[in-house]
């Protein structure tokens, strides 16, 4: 498969997440001009650069993708990997909670908490195991050094 095309078909596990849900599930799309929807737009961007960043570290040193039908061929230790093992959902609950705020919703905000109760079950049981299998005591190494949710004060940088 065409490097575009795996990009491309890995944007829609975000935009599922990050649009179809929040739509399916909140009727009321009224955004106030207030403190909170105004408070809003900080996450919003601030995980957006975060999603771009990791979208594009995991296909330049990962040779792969976010999505689990392209996962990348190389562990990616670089850019926000750096400091924590899960920048990508980090992006996405940032986001979900920028939604949240702009139109007041308790049922994003609700979705937000699911989506990161699942994720959490998921790369404990599921994924960490399988990267283990794939890259060995490399990622023992990473997993011992770069926690998977509360971002490092500084990055880590693997031994030579």
């Amino acid at each position: 498969m065409p490097n575009f095309i795996k990009q491309a078909s890995s944007l829609i596990l975000p935009i599922i997440v990050l649009v179809l849900v929040p739509l399916s599930i909140e009727k009321n799309w009224t955004i106030a001009v207030d403190s909170l929807s105004i408070a809003g737009m900080i996450p919003i961007a601030g995980g957006l650069i975060l999603l771009v960043g990791t979208i594009s570290t995991l296909t330049r040193i990962g040779k792969g993708t976010l999505a689990p039908w392209s996962p990348t061929s190389k562990l990616v230790v670089g850019g926000a990997y750096a400091y924590t093992r899960n920048p990508m959902i980090s992006s996405v609950l940032c986001i979900l909670l920028g939604e949240s705020l702009i139109v007041h919703s308790t049922a994003i905000f609700i979705w937000l908490a699911l989506f990161f109760i699942i994720n959490n079950i998921y790369f404990v049981f599921l994924e960490e195991p399988g990267l283990v299998k794939r890259f060995g005591s490399e990622y023992v190494e990473y997993k011992r050094n770069v926690p998977q949710w509360i971002p490092r004060l500084r990055p880590w940088i693997p031994p030579v």
